[in-house]
């Protein structure tokens, strides 16, 4: 497969009650979302795929998704929902194992209290994962990264991404205790990190390439080109930019890298991560 893999994007038939989170302040994403609106982005800014990320808590979510991937090849991949802390989670890892396009899950972990991870039934589900050899994605603010580091620890054979470089406060600034758990949680093999989500973390309005730099900076220094991979987290972008202009702030920084290198970030690494050439 060459050409580019977004790594991570939405869809959605807006709901106002299950989608609570798309507050008044995001009403330019307040509709729905579908494959026929992503696959034009896709084919203008050179990209062969993607992979559907979940975005509600519920196994409909993923049964949604996987619909979508079985009617449109582009969709190459789907991360999706089960209750992990659930008794029967080996049960329903079962279910869905013949499931060709579902790759991993993922928990909005950064709506729950900051010693979720830590939970003896979550872990229990994370356990289970690795039997099926799906992939969990890591979605948390960077408050709860020293949870993270504990989590990817004490799963040493688990593969793990970090969902928009954990969230940092670019909009503020504030980098510092960022920094130290993103370079404590790169250490470990297991992990990967996803440069995606991250417009929406700086100003909306005011944010500028140079905002985001340090942050690339401190990324780049510590995950090698191996383990990070480009998504755009369409259409949550839309609330601070395009499409098109995500995918040059990455281009221009990147530019000056080997063609290797860039090849890695674009596809190859989300590729060998979700294993999507099965």
């Amino acid at each position: 497969m060459g050409n580019r893999i977004d790594s991570h994007q939405h869809f959605w038939k807006f709901d106002p009650v299950r989608d609570s989170w798309i507050d008044e302040t995001m009403a330019v994403i307040q509709r729905d979302f579908l494959p026929e609106d992503l696959q034009p982005l896709l084919k203008e800014n050179h990209f062969e795929g993607c992979v559907a990320v979940q975005a509600s808590q519920s196994e409909d979510e993923t049964h949604f998704l996987l619909d979508l991937a079985s009617k449109n090849d582009f969709i190459k991949g789907v991360v999706g929902w089960i209750d992990l802390r659930s008794e029967n989670v080996e049960e329903r890892l079962q279910f869905f194992s013949n499931q060709k396009k579902l790759k991993g899950f993922r928990h909005v972990v950064q709506g729950e209290p900051d010693d979720f991870m830590f939970g003896t039934e979550f872990r229990r589900g994370i356990q289970a994962l690795k039997t099926f050899d799906y992939t969990y994605d890591v979605l948390i603010f960077e408050r709860q990264l020293p949870a993270a580091i504990s989590l990817v620890k004490d799963f040493p054979n688990q593969r793990f991404v970090i969902d928009h470089i954990a969230k940092p406060d670019i909009k503020s600034g504030s980098i510092n205790s960022w920094k130290k758990g993103i370079e404590e949680i790169a250490k470990f093999d297991n992990v990967w990190c996803k440069i995606s989500g991250m417009v929406t973390e700086a100003d909306w309005e005011n944010w500028k390439p140079q905002d985001l730099k340090p942050y690339l900076d401190i990324i780049f220094e510590n995950f090698s080109t191996d383990k990070l991979m480009y998504g755009s987290d369409w259409p949550v972008l839309n609330v601070a930019s395009d499409y098109k202009e995500v995918v040059k702030t990455l281009e221009d920084y990147i530019s000056k890298f080997s063609i290797e290198d860039q090849n890695k970030i674009w596809f190859e690494n989300a590729i060998s991560f979700y294993n999507l050439s099965d």
